[in-house]
């Protein structure tokens, strides 16, 4: 079974990440931040990962350093729970529609954390969530899970459904690379 449970409290927040690669796509999620629950709930259902994220932060300051190590601490669980990395397909790609908006993700599960992401210049609140809050989650996830993300938004116009697309976009191409297809590591370097 490839999952992971990672805990990381700092001054700012505490958070506690359970991850099952290969589950149904249950969840159960806790954080101050109702939007961010909403996009992880939905990253759990299109994944098929089962998650758990129970989470506390400084909201009082701001959602920022919340979202943020959410991200980090879901991508160290992600990379932990692909431990040697056999059999998986490394690389995935999904474009997704939602309404207006239309999004591409493209994932290599290389050992290189780097994060590319295009948004348009869109920018406003989703009720009292900053939209930009969004790029701070995936880089979080891309740099912990020492993987390399490209996010672009192609079109879309109302932020909801931009964001939603991101992380729908995300979850199908996350699903794909860890889907398995072999028994090697695959890498000519015979590592990742």
């Amino acid at each position: 079974m490839r999952e992971a449970k990672v805990k990381r409290e700092t001054k700012e927040t505490s958070i506690e990440v359970y991850i099952n690669l290969d589950g149904t796509g249950s969840y159960e999620v806790k954080t101050p931040v109702g939007f961010i629950n909403h996009m992880i709930e939905t990253f759990s259902k299109h994944s098929g990962f089962d998650l758990r994220v129970y989470a506390e932060g400084d909201v009082h300051v701001s959602h920022h350093h919340t979202v943020e190590d959410i991200g980090i601490v879901i991508g160290d669980a992600f990379e932990k729970a692909l431990s040697d990395k056999k059999g998986i397909s490394r690389f995935g790609y999904s474009v997704i529609p939602m309404d207006e908006a239309l999004v591409l993700s493209s994932m290599d599960i290389s050992g290189r954390p780097l994060f590319f992401y295009e948004d348009l210049g869109l920018r406003g609140k989703i009720t009292d969530f900053d939209f930009e809050l969004i790029w701070e989650f995936f880089k979080g996830f891309a740099i912990a899970s020492k993987s390399t993300l490209h996010i672009r938004v192609i079109s879309g116009k109302i932020l909801h459904h931009v964001a939603e697309a991101c992380f729908k976009s995300f979850a199908r191409t996350v699903r794909d690379a860890v889907s398995l297809s072999g028994t090697q590591i695959p890498s000519t370097k015979g590592i990742i």
